[in-house]
C-alpha cells in the first residue's frame, strides 16, 4: 500500500540533544576513541588553553612559519600523546567526570615532556655522528615507544595490539624459518629505528597528521559549528525532497558530503544519524535498511573529492603526484558510489510504495541559498586557492578564517569568541584518536623498512599471484585491507595495507594510482563489513536494529564500492587522468556511461525493483546486467544491453498484463 509522508516536523532541541547522548553512548561501546573525559573547575580551562594554544601553534608553522620537519613531527607527537593521557581514560571504569588527571597521568605526562624534550634538543646531535646513540639515550627511546604504545591503548584501542605483532617480530623474526624470517636486530638497532630515526614513529604517518589530517579536521569542526551542515541538509531536502523515498536520499547527500571532511566513518554516522535513521524509519523504511544507508553513506565519505577525509593528500604525497591527479582519479568510482546509494534507497522506496515529503515541507532553495548561501564561501575559497595553485594546506588554513569571516554575513549563524573556541576544542578531540594512530602506525610501517617485510610479503603474494594475475591480487589486498582496516580510523588502515600490499600489486601490473585507490576503498568499506563493522555498529544502535541484519543492509547498498576497484585495477579507464595512453575522451565517456547504468542494475536487482516488482530470476537478470556493464569492455556491454532489452521488454509485458487483469476485475 502506497504510504505518503504527510507532515514533517523537524526534530525538537531536546529531542535532539537525547538522540545525541544516546548515539554517544552507544558509539562509546565500540569505539575507544569516543570515551573522553570531561573536567570541571581551573582544569577544564587548562584544556582549553592547551587546545587554543596548539591550534595557533600548529597552523601559524604549517603556513608562514619555518621548522625543521623531524622537530615539528615530534612537537606534534608529544602534544598528542599529552592530550591522550589528559583526555582519555586509564582504564574502562573510570570516573568520567573529573576536577584533575589522576596521579599516573601526572607522571606519564612528565615522561612524556623529557623524552621528546630530549629528542628535540639532541636529534640534530645524534644524527651528525650517524646514528650513534649511547645506553641513556637507547632508554630515552625505549621509554619514548612504551609512552607511545600506552597511548594508542587508550585513544586508538585494537591498533595497539597488531602494533605489537609488528614490533615483536623485530625480536622474533630470526626464529622465523623460510622467507618471512630475518637475520634479527639488535634493541639498540631496533630503538635508534623506531625512534631516532625518520622512519618509525617521525615516519610519514605523523607528518600527515601534523599537517593536513589536523588542518582539515579543524577545518571540519569550524564548518560544522557555522551552521554548514544545516546548509547542506536544507539544500539536499530542496533538491531530493519530493522524489520516492526523498529523506532516505537526503541522509545519502548529506552522510557522503560531511564524511568527506571530517573523514570518520563512525563519528559521521553518530551526528547525522541521529536525524537521518529516525526520518526514515518514520516515513515507512525498515530500521535495519535505514541503518544501513546511513552507515554505508557516512563510510564513502573517506574517498569522496575533493577532501577524501585528508586521504587525498596523503596519497598524492605516496605517488609523488599533485593532489589533483589524485582528486580527479577518485572523482568516478566515489560518485559512483553514491549513486548506487540513491538508487538503492530509490528501489527500496518504490518496492515498499513510499512517496517523498509534501511541497509545504520543502525548503525553497532560493530562500535558503539567500538566508545561509554564505556559509558555502568557505569551500569555494579551498577549491579556489587550491586551483590557483596554492598548496592544500595554505588554502585550509585561509578557508579556516573564511569560515568565521563569512558567518558574520548573518546575524543567526555569526561565530562568536566561544563558538571560536568550542570549534577550535572540537577540533583538537577530532585529531586526538587519528594522530595517535598515525604515531602508532610508525611502529608497523618502521617494522616493513627495517626488516625488509614488504619484500617478502611480495614475494610470498608472487608465488602465489603470477604477472599479470590482478583479479587474484585484488582478493588476497580486499581480504587484507578490510582485516586491517577493521576498527581502525580510515586514513590509518590506508597506510598500513599502502606500506605492505601496494608495491606487491604494482609489481603484478597494477597501476600505482589504481593500487592506491583500491587500497583506500577497501580499508574504508571495513567500518560496513561484517564482523566487526563499527560504523553499522553505531548505526545500528541508534535505529534499534539487528546488527547482522544491518550489516548486510550496508554491504548490499553499497555493493558497488565493493565492486568497482576490481574493474579499474583491471582497466583504469574509469580513473580520469590514469587511463592507458590513446584512450580516446568518447572511449572514456562510453565506459563511464555504461558504469553509470552498470551501477544502476546493479542497486535495482538487490533492491528487487526495475520497472515493477522484481521476482528471483529478473533480480539475478539485473545483477548479471550491471556487472556486464560495469566491465569497461564493449563486448560486455551489448551482452548486457541485450540482456536488459530482454528485462525490459519482460517487465514492461508483465505491468500491460497486470493493468489489463485490474480492468477485467
Amino acid at each position: 500500500m502506497s504510504k505518503k509522508y504527510e507532515k514533517f516536523e523537524p526534530i525538537s532541541d531536546l529531542v535532539h540533544d537525547k538522540l545525541e547522548e544516546e548515539a554517544h553512548q552507544i558509539v562509546e561501546e565500540v569505539d575507544r576513541s569516543s570515551r573522553i573525559r570531561t573536567y570541571k573547575g581551573s582544569w577544564s580551562k587548562i584544556i582549553t588553553l592547551l587546545s587554543v594554544l596548539w591550534v595557533v601553534f600548529q597552523l601559524y608553522f604549517t603556513t608562514i612559519g619555518t621548522m625543521e620537519a623531524i622537530t615539528f613531527r615530534a612537537i606534534h607527537a608529544s602534544v598528542l600523546v599529552l592530550f591522550a593521557f589528559l583526555l582519555y581514560p586509564a582504564f574502562k571504569g573510570e570516573n568520567m567526570d573529573r576536577k584533575s588527571p589522576p596521579l599516573i597521568d601526572y607522571i606519564l605526562i612528565g615522561i612524556n615532556m623529557g623524552v621528546f624534550s630530549y629528542f628535540v634538543l639532541n636529534y640534530n646531535r645524534i644524527a651528525m655522528t650517524g646514528g650513534f646513540v649511547t645506553d641513556f639515550e637507547n632508554l630515552v627511546g625505549l621509554a619514548a615507544i612504551a609512552l607511545v604504545f600506552i597511548a594508542a591503548r587508550r585513544a586508538s584501542g585494537g591498533l595497539v595490539w597488531l602494533s605489537s605483532i609488528f614490533l615483536l617480530y623485530n625480536f622474533i623474526g630470526r626464529m622465523i624459518p623460510g622467507t618471512l624470517g630475518h637475520g634479527g636486530f639488535s634493541a639498540s638497532r631496533i630503538i635508534g629505528h623506531m625512534f631516532w630515526g625518520s622512519q618509525g614513529i617521525f615516519g610519514s604517518g605523523i607528518g600527515v597528521s601534523a599537517t593536513y589530517i589536523f588542518v582539515f579536521i579543524l577545518f571540519g569542526a569550524f564548518l560544522n559549528l557555522s551552521g554548514f551542515s544545516r546548509l547542506v541538509n536544507n539544500l539536499s531536502l530542496s533538491l531530493v525532497g519530493r522524489t520516492a523515498g526523498g529523506p532516505a536520499k537526503v541522509s545519502v547527500v548529506v552522510s557522503g558530503f560531511l564524511g568527506m571532511i571530517n573523514g570518520s566513518a563512525v563519528a559521521n554516522v553518530a551526528t547525522t544519524g541521529i536525524i537521518t535513521i529516525p526520518m526514515m524509519k518514520e516515513i515507512g523504511y525498515k530500521k535495519e535498511f535505514a541503518a544501513g544507508v546511513e552507515a554505508a553513506a557516512s563510510t564513502g565519505g573517506q574517498f569522496l573529492p575533493p577532501v577524501m577525509g585528508a586521504v587525498a593528500f596523503l596519497m598524492a604525497e605516496y605517488l609523488g603526484v599533485s593532489y589533483a591527479v589524485v582528486a580527479l582519479a577518485a572523482a568516478v568510482p566515489a560518485l559512483l558510489y553514491y549513486f548506487g546509494l540513491l538508487m538503492s534507497v530509490h528501489f527500496e522506496a518504490k518496492r515498499l510504495g513510499l512517496r517523498g515529503l509534501d511541497r509545504e515541507n520543502i525548503p525553497d532553495a532560493l530562500k535558503v541559498l539567500k538566508s545561509e548561501g554564505h556559509l558555502m564561501a568557505p569551500l569555494l575559497s579551498l577549491l579556489g586557492l587550491m586551483a590557483l595553485g596554492y598548496t592544500p594546506l595554505y588554502a585550509c588554513v585561509v578557508s579556516i578564517f573564511v569560515v568565521i569571516g563569512s558567518s558574520w554575513m548573518r546575524r543567526h549563524t555569526r561565530m562568536g569568541y566561544n563558538e571560536i573556541i568550542q570549534a577550535c576544542e572540537d577540533g583538537v578531540r577530532g585529531v586526538i584518536s587519528v594522530g595517535i594512530s598515525c604515531v602508532i602506525i610508525g611502529i608497523i610501517v618502521g617494522t616493513v623498512s627495517l626488516t625488509g617485510l614488504g619484500l617478502k610479503f611480495g614475494y610470498l603474494m608472487l608465488q602465489l599471484v603470477g604477472p599479470g594475475e590482478l583479479i587474484k591480487a585484488g582478493v588476497m589486498v580486499a581480504i587484507m585491507s578490510i582485516i586491517l582496516g577493521m576498527g581502525v580510523p580510515g586514513i590509518a588502515a590506508y597506510v598500513i595495507v599502502t606500506a605492505v600490499a601496494v608495491p606487491v600489486m604494482v609489481q603484478v601490473g597494477a597501476l600505482p594510482i589504481a593500487a592506491h585507490l583500491f587500497c583506500l576503498i577497501y580499508a574504508s568499506l571495513s567500518n560496513i563489513t561484517p564482523p566487526v563493522a563499527i560504523s553499522v555498529y553505531v548505526a545500528s544502535g541508534i535505529a534499534d536494529s539487528n546488527f547482522t541484519k544491518t550489516g548486510i543492509q550496508a554491504v548490499l547498498v553499497g555493493l558497488s564500492g565493493f565492486i568497482l576497484p576490481f574493474f579499474f585495477l583491471v582497466n583504469p579507464i574509469l580513473l580520469l587522468g590514469a587511463a592507458p595512453e590513446g584512450t580516446g575522451l568518447l572511449t572514456t565517456a562510453i565506459a563511464i556511461i555504461g558504469a553509470t547504468f552498470g551501477i544502476y542494475f546493479l542497486a535495482s536487482g538487490t533492491g528487487g525493483w526495475y520497472i515493477r516488482r522484481s521476482g528471483t530470476v529478473e533480480r539475478a537478470a539485473a545483477i548479471l546486467i550491471g556487472l556486464l556493464l560495469v566491465h569497461p569492455a564493449g563486448g560486455t556491454d551489448a551482452v548486457g544491453v541485450g540482456i536488459a532489452a530482454i528485462l525490459t521488454i519482460y517487465q514492461l509485458y508483465k505491468n500491460k498484463g497486470d493493468k489489463a487483469n485490474e480492468v477485467n476485475a
